[in-house]
């Protein structure tokens, strides 16, 4: 089911939400897309996703301890610890990664959890809020500044609006205290509801804060008759928090990477493009192969 455009493509970048002026943190006031804040020179980092070795943490063949020195080996500048395969989240675990990735020079583009914000109650919201606080807390611990959630896919019955309100309800709650902690949520345009620019935007236009942002996924966005995956990418870049990369999109068509590159980089975008590896080949080949044409474009496009 569509929603109404409110032109959140044609205008993405320049939506001005109220007619205050500037950012008020604790209730925050959105003049301007985040990317306002920002210096326009980009500075485009290479990372790497934990989950990019599912296929190995998922069969307890690497820890996130080794992923962490993983990254080392193939030279990631940073990467995103995705919560799936803490062993817990006791402090003490949390504090010997910090320790560990510090002690390697590897720093956290974020962490990432499989919440999802689309709850048809209100005792299952109220249940996601809790969970939500939870990993940012864990992410504090754990040192890095981004948390990624998910908005989620609608239950049977629900329409595409009922889903965008739950979100909304979840994302300023769980924004509100991961802005207590300095923690930005990231809501990924995953399957479900957020498969849209429009939805993407909408919410971002609702929730209202400086610390609710899009983990960008340049391979989910289901193009529309009026919008390819590409401008969808574009519209939301000035919402973007961190990056997932691929070279292909869902539906296995390759992706121009340096065309993705070159508009975040027009955009000014200062940040993470995380390798996130779904392809065919063992992780131990396809990653590094993957990340150093992430390597390559980042130097190609950042001035830093």
């Amino acid at each position: 089911m569509k929603i109404a455009r409110r032109g959140f493509l044609k205008t993405a970048g320049t939506i001005a939400v109220t007619a205050g002026a500037g950012w008020n943190l604790s209730h925050a006031v959105l003049a301007e897309p985040p990317s306002a804040l920002r210096a326009k020179d980009p500075r485009l980092f290479p990372g790497c996703c934990a989950y990019s070795y599912r296929k190995y943490l998922s069969k307890g063949q690497m820890t996130m301890a080794s992923f962490i020195l993983e990254g080392v080996k193939i030279g990631t500048v940073g990467v995103d610890m995705t919560g799936y395969w803490y062993k817990s989240m006791e402090p003490a675990y949390l504090a010997g990664l910090r320790h560990l990735a510090y002690e390697n020079g590897v720093p956290f583009s974020g962490a990432a959890c499989g919440v999802s914000m689309v709850q048809p109650t209100r005792q299952k919201r109220a249940r996601a809020i809790r969970e939500i606080k939870q990993w940012v807390d864990a992410t504090d611990r754990l040192g890095a500044s981004h948390l990624r959630v998910f908005a989620g896919k609608l239950p049977p019955g629900a329409t595409l609006k009922q889903g965008i309100d739950w979100v909304v309800e979840v994302m300023k709650a769980g924004s509100d205290y991961s802005a207590t902690k300095g923690i930005i949520l990231g809501v990924e345009d995953h399957s479900g509801i957020t498969q849209s620019a429009d939805a993407c935007l909408e919410i971002m236009h609702r929730v209202n804060s400086p610390y609710a942002r899009i983990n960008l996924d340049i391979t989910h966005f289901i193009p529309t008759p009026t919008q390819d995956a590409y401008a969808q990418i574009k519209a939301c870049i000035p919402y973007a928090s961190h990056t997932h990369i691929r070279d292909v999109f869902d539906d296995g068509t390759p992706i121009d990477m340096d065309r993705v590159w070159r508009m975040f980089a027009e955009a000014g975008y200062r940040g993470f493009m995380s390798v996130e590896y779904e392809g065919k080949e063992d992780p131990m080949v396809g990653v590094p192969k993957l990340l150093d044409k992430v390597k390559a474009l980042c130097q190609k496009y950042s001035t830093a």
